[in-house]
This record gives structure tokens, C-alpha cells and sequence, in this order.
């Protein structure tokens, strides 16, 4: 170490001069921009890791809550992706929505999907032009939407959601803007117990081809309303649905069972219901199975092909100018359908130019193309078969129909109109009405709900100047120009023409006018055995011409009275009196001939017609069996004059039965007046009870049916 000289001064080194230019502050920032520049760069790095190792399926957990929470039933999905950028996509795989509570055991989730894929227009979103989704894709969605017979289903959600969801709708919130909108492998099974419906709807979109915007195809199959469902409906675009510049195309066609359904044309802006130019097709066995695929009620039909024009709006559903036909009816009109009512109403006015009543049968109870005048078989005289009135309380019903022309063999009619109304399962036929020759047949009726299947029933039937001829036509042996006139009423319960008669009160009057031949027509009216022992009991001379014929005859709780039966020919005039049990099937009759003027020939007195109507017995008067006139002439009385308006309405002014019937009153026939020979006994034929005959003398013995039967024949047969 070299020692310092004497006399030298240590000191601290002489700093360098500074520059005039330079601040004291320099050093301290040129210290902050390199601290900032490490951030920079630690916050660069730690963006690349992020990049690195980020993973968007962090957020999936939260996806789940939240979705599980709005929907309340468990919400799951696999993976989410997102590919940021001005216009953002987002996917989802693997979405599952799980059955809720109480539907555990479907084997399907209520919805999935293999993924779903949302494209999202982040600039002009930002710009303040609107949410705009450019694509939203749907791969291979699944649904199972379920109802079960008690009417629980899988498909309503929470009402706060539903709430929530209606106060979205309504807050003035514009819809998104979409562009492609793509369904890949569509499954939606629907399984609802009340329908008896268990089928697959298949959804798939198609690109867009030749210039069109692409298709929504939808395929059906399963079953529908128990019976086997296929269908094919090709529509335009999905979104141009929402499309209300541009009408949206539909070709469909659809077979449920033996019905077949096609439909074809536009719609202008579906999701507003501002019309339609649609032609629909409907063809099948019978029109009573269309009830489900539209809801109305139609009676049975035979196999009928009718198109028309679809329309609706929103408040109904129109089918309007079809044509087609109906077994061999033709029939064409317009029907109107107002969902929006409970029950739903139906309104519809039809026409036929040439109808066959026998298609009509439906309408009435009985099958399709059944001849409507027969009767089933049955032990009872009237048929006894349930009235079928289907779904009366499943629309309220407004109907008018008019047949230019009938086409019936048994009822040569001319024409056929009517109005029909059902409100809340109540019938009121307005009229039928029925124009034949010079006359008319004309019905109003009321049908109302009863307990045990029944109907409070009230019925009226008027005829007016209905030609004898007409409904004579296919008896050869019938030849004159009669005319048909009167009235039915009936007000009963029941479910069958059996039961509403014998329950039932009311009337019939008959008043036929120069009726043709006696001999052709009484064995028509009371059929052709019973018919001819009548006459050859009344005494009548054969060929003998019928100038009128009365009946008035009140329904007493199933029971036929007599006020007035007569039956006048040029010679003589027949009465008769007594009563036609409906509930046991029976008459209990008697008649009486008598001359009009001077007779040769001997009439026999009163002639008994009793027992079973099938099957009834006729027997001779008095002066046969050993009976007195007076207890066994019942009380027959003359017609009242009261019965003239009914015979003017009837059958006409000046007729022979309004002359009949004041002959009749005022002049009885060979002058003897009532009571004289009839006696006042009851209306009724009485019948001589088991060992009542030790009180008759041997001059009115009581003659065995063999020897009635013998004595009968050889008093129709004399030698």
C-alpha cells in the first residue's frame, strides 16, 4: 500500500457535469415505463396460458343450475363451445331434459338433442341494430311429450315460468332477426291417453334447391284415435313462417285408418291468420271418423270423396264451397267452425241435387244405406234399436239442408229440407220437410239429455194433401187418386221408437180421401192376412171404393184410445172403437158395418180384432159366439164435426170425408142411432174371464177355439 502524500485532501469523486437540458425527474419515469412493461408483459403471458389451457366447459356447471331452476326438472348438457369474433357461434352438446316429477318411468328424456348450434351477430348487436342470429341448427332433437288418461301431462310448466315467460312476450322486447334455421333428424314422440294416440312426428329441413328457400318436411306414423296414422307434409322454409310478406306453401297428405286427407296450396302469414288458398280432400268408408282429426260431430255415412277450400282466420275455421259425394247422394256446401267456443260451433248449410234417403240413415239412428223403412228384427212391433245420437255435447250445431231431387224406392218423394239445431246436448229439429206430387210431410222434434242414456223427446208430424198414389206405386194392385192428411204428435222419454211410444203421450189423426179400392188397400195397411180377415169379417162387397177414412186416435201413457174410426165406401159405413197396447204389444178392437142406404145383401155385426199385434185374432160378432149386441157393440160412437179442420187442412175443401162426417152425425147409417144396437158399454173388448160362462145361458155359450174357427170359416166360405 503506497502512503498519501502530506498535505493532499481526500475526497468523494467530482460528479459530471449535467447537460442544461436535462430534468431531475427523468430517472423516476424511465423507472415506470420498464415497471409497466414487465406488467404488459406478465399480463401478455398469462393471457397466452389462459388461452392455452381455457375451457369453456367451466361454465356448464352454471348452465345447468340455472336452466334446471327456470324449467324445474333436471337440465343437463355435455360440452360448450364457443368461437368468438364479431359474430360469435355457440354450441351445445349433448342437451338432455329430464322427465319431471311423476313421470319417472318414460324411458326417454322429455327433450334432448345431439347439439345445438346458435350463431350470433356480436357488430350489430353493438351497433344498435338488434340481436341478429344468423344460424340457429339443431342436430338430431328428440322430444316425448306425454298426457295420461286422468288428463297429467309432461309438458306444462311452472305457472311463475309461464308468467314469466308471457309478461317477455308482451314487453315490447322485438323479435331477433334469424337467418337459417335447420332441423337434422327430428324425433317428437306424442303419447296422449285420451286421444288414444301413440305416434312419431319426424321433423328434417331441407336446403335450399332450384332456387327455392328450402323445406320443413314433417312425416307421421303411430297410431292416432286407436287407428293406424301416416303422413307427409312437405312446407316451405321454416322461418317463412314467420314470413308476412310471402304466402307460406303447404302439400301434405295424411291417412288415419281407412280415412285419407289431402292438402295443398298457401297460407298468408300463418303466424297471424290472414287467410288461406288451400284445396282439401276427404275421402273414405264413413264421415263419423273424421270426429278426430276435426272435432266435429258427424253421424254415420256410407264411403263418401268430398273437396272444398280450407280458410281461416282467428276467430274460425272454414270449408267452404266442397263437393263431392255420399253413397250415391251427391252433397256440397259450406261449413264454419268457431274453435274459440266451449263447445265448439259449428254452423253449416248443405245441399244434394239428387239424394237416396237410404244415405241419410245416419242422420236418424239407423246404418248407412239401410233402408230406412224397414225394421230390425225384433220381438217388439216397433223397433226397439237405441237411437244413436253421437257426441252430443261435443259441438253446439247450427245445420240447414235442402235435396233438390229424392231418389227412394218406398217413398217416392220429391224433395227434402230441413234445419237442425243442437245446443249443449239438446236437438231441436226445427223442420224436415218433405214436398211429394200436390202434398207435403212436414216434422218438428225436440231431443234433450235424460238420465240412463235417455231423451225427453217431444215430436210433431203434419201431413197436408200427400197423394195416395204416390205411395202406392209399387202396390200393382192399388189404382185411384187418394189424399193422405192429418197429424202425429208424440211427448215421451225414452231411447228407441219402442220405448218412446209406450211411454209416451200425444195422438195420431188420419183422414184419407177417396182412397182407391178397399180391397188393395186395407190388406196393405194392416198387412195382408190380417188385412183380408177384416174384410171378409166387415161383410164388405169386394172391389168396393173407399170415399173416406177417419181416425182420431189420442196416446194415453202408451196406450191407443179410439175418439172416432170410420169407413165409408159408396154402401156402407164401417165404425170401430178400442184401444192398442203398446207396452204388451196388443190391441183390443172392435168394428161394426152398417148400410148407407137399402142393402140386399146382410152385413154381419161387430167383429172383434184381439190378442197380439204380431199375430192378432179376428172374430165374428155376437149373433156368432152367443153375446147380446149390447154387451159386446162397445159403445161406438159417430165422429164429432170437430174434425173438419183437420180434414180441410188435411186432404181439402168439399172432400167426401167432410161430407162423410156430417152424414155421419146427422144421418146414421140404416138410421139407427148410437146406442141402439152399440150399447153404452167401455171402449174396450171384453173378454169373457175363465168360468164366467155358468152365468150365460145355453144360448150364449162360450165356444171353444175350434169350434170358433170352424164357425168362422163357414161363415166367410158360405156355400
Amino acid at each position: 500500500m503506497h502512503p498519501v502524500p502530506e498535505n493532499t485532501t481526500l475526497s468523494s469523486p467530482t460528479p459530471p457535469a449535467r447537460s442544461e437540458n436535462q430534468s431531475p425527474e427523468q430517472p423516476s419515469r424511465h423507472r415506470g415505463l420498464k415497471i409497466a412493461g414487465a406488467a404488459m408483459g406478465i399480463l401478455a403471458i398469462l393471457i397466452v396460458i389462459l388461452i392455452l389451457v381455457w375451457q369453456w366447459d367451466w361454465f356448464v356447471p352454471y348452465i345447468n343450475r340455472k336452466a334446471s331452476a327456470a324449467l324445474h326438472r333436471p337440465v343437463s348438457i355435455a360440452h360448450l363451445h364457443v368461437r368468438p369474433g364479431l359474430k360469435t357461434t355457440v354450441t351445445v352438446d349433448g342437451l338432455k331434459v329430464s322427465q319431471p316429477q311423476g313421470f319417472e318411468k318414460e324411458k326417454d328424456d322429455f327433450a334432448s338433442a345431439r347439439a345445438i348450434t346458435v350463431t350470433v351477430d356480436i357488430w350489430r348487436y353493438l351497433t344498435g341494430s338488434g340481436l341478429s342470429l344468423p344460424l340457429i341448427r339443431v342436430d338430431a332433437p328428440r322430444g316425448d311429450i306425454v298426457s295420461l288418461i286422468n288428463g297429467t301431462n309432461n309438458y306444462t310448466f311452472d305457472t311463475a315460468s309461464q308468467t314469466s315467460a308471457q309478461n317477455s312476450q308482451t314487453s315490447g322486447t322485438p323479435l331477433p332477426k334469424l337467418g337459417k334455421l335447420e332441423i337434422n333428424d327430428g324425433d317428437i314422440r306424442l303419447a296422449l291417453a285420451k286421444l288414444k294416440t301413440d305416434m312419431h312426428v319426424l321433423i328434417h329441413t331441407e336446403a335450399p334447391r332450384n332456387g327455392d328457400d328450402g323445406h320443413l318436411v314433417i312425416d307421421l306414423k303411430g297410431r292416432y284415435a286407436q287407428a293406424p296414422i301416416t303422413g307427409h307434409i312437405v312446407g316451405g322454409a321454416l322461418l317463412g313462417l314467420a314470413d308476412a310478406t310471402h304466402p307460406y306453401p303447404i302439400d301434405g297428405r295424411l291417412a288415419n285408418g281407412p280415412t285419407y286427407v289431402t292438402l295443398r296450396g298457401t297460407v298468408d302469414d300463418p303466424m297471424h291468420f290472414q287467410g288461406t288458398n288451400l284445396a282439401l280432400h276427404f275421402a273414405g268408408p264413413d264421415m263419423s271418423l273424421l270426429y278426430p282429426l276435426t272435432g266435429v260431430p258427424i253421424p254415420q255415412t256410407p264411403p263418401y270423396s268430398v273437396t272444398g277450400n280450407l280458410a281461416y282466420s282467428n276467430r274460425a275455421i272454414r270449408f267452404q264451397k266442397f263437393e263431392g259425394h255420399m253413397g250415391s247422394s251427391d252433397i256440397g256446401g259450406d261449413i264454419n267452425v268457431d274453435p274459440h267456443q266451449k263447445p265448439i260451433f259449428v254452423e253449416a248449410a248443405l245441399h244434394s241435387h239428387s239424394v237416396d234417403l237410404a244415405d241419410l240413415g245416419g242422420f236418424i239412428g239407423a246404418k248407412p244405406g239401410e233402408n230406412t223403412k224397414s225394421e230390425p228384427a225384433s220381438s217388439r212391433v216397433l223397433p226397439d234399436r237405441k237411437i244413436n245420437v253421437p257426441k252430443l255435447n261435443a259441438a253446439n250445431i247450427h245445420l240447414t239442408y235442402h235435396g233438390d231431387h229424392i231418389r227412394n224406392k218406398n217413398w217416392p218423394l220429391d224433395n227434402i229440407d230441413t234445419e237442425l239445431e243442437v245446443r249443449d246436448g239438446a236437438i231441436d229439429l226445427k223442420h224436415l220437410t218433405f214436398a211429394t206430387g200436390t202434398g207435403t210431410i212436414s216434422a218438428t222434434a225436440g231431443l234433450e239429455p235424460a238420465q240412463d242414456e235417455q231423451f225427453r223427446t217431444r215430436f210433431r208430424m203434419e201431413v197436408a194433401r200427400l197423394p195416395l198414389s204416390r205411395i202406392m206405386t209399387s202396390k200393382d194392385m192399388f189404382q185411384g187418386n187418394g189424399t193422405i192428411g192429418g197429424h202425429v204428435t208424440l211427448k215421451s222419454t225414452g231411447n228407441s221408437v219402442a220405448t218412446l211410444v209406450e211411454n209416451g203421450d200425444g195422438g195420431a189423426t188420419l183422414v184419407l180421401d177417396h182412397g182407391g179400392d178397399v180391397t188393395a188397400l186395407l190388406p196393405d195397411l194392416l198387412g195382408l192376412k190380417l188385412g183380408s180377415a177384416v174384410l171378409s169379417a166387415l161383410g164388405i162387397p169386394g172391389r168396393s171404393k173407399l170415399e173416406c177414412l177417419v181416425a182420431d186416435l189420442p196416446l194415453r201413457s202408451g196406450i191407443v184410445h179410439t175418439n172416432s174410426m170410420l169407413l165409408q165406401t159408396g154402401n156402407t159405413r164401417t165404425m170401430g172403437t178400442g184401444t192398442v197396447n203398446f207396452h204388451k204389444d196388443t190391441l183390443d178392437y172392435a168394428i161394426t158395418t152398417r148400410s148407407v142406404g137399402p142393402q140386399i145383401l146382410s152385413l154381419p155385426g161387430a167383429v172383434h180384432i184381439f190378442g197380439a199385434m204380431k199375430s192378432p185374432t179376428v172374430m165374428p160378432g155376437a149373433e156368432l159366439i152367443g153375446r147380446v149386441a149390447a154387451a159386446v157393440g162397445l159403445g161406438i160412437v159417430f165422429p164429432p164435426a170437430a174434425l173438419i179442420p183437420t180434414i180441410q187442412l188435411g186432404v181439402g175443401r168439399g172432400s167426401a170425408c167432410e161430407k162423410a162426417i156430417l152424414e155421419a152425425n146427422e144421418h146414421p147409417a140404416a138410421g139407427i142411432t148410437p146406442g141402439k144396437t152399440t150399447g153404452p158399454g167401455p171402449a174396450s173388448v171384453p173378454h169373457t174371464p175363465p168360468g164366467a160362462n155358468k152365468h150365460v145361458s145355453s144360448s150364449q155359450h162360450h165356444l171353444t177355439p175350434k169350434q170358433v174357427r170352424k164357425a168362422w170359416k163357414e161363415k166367410s166360405n158360405p156355400k
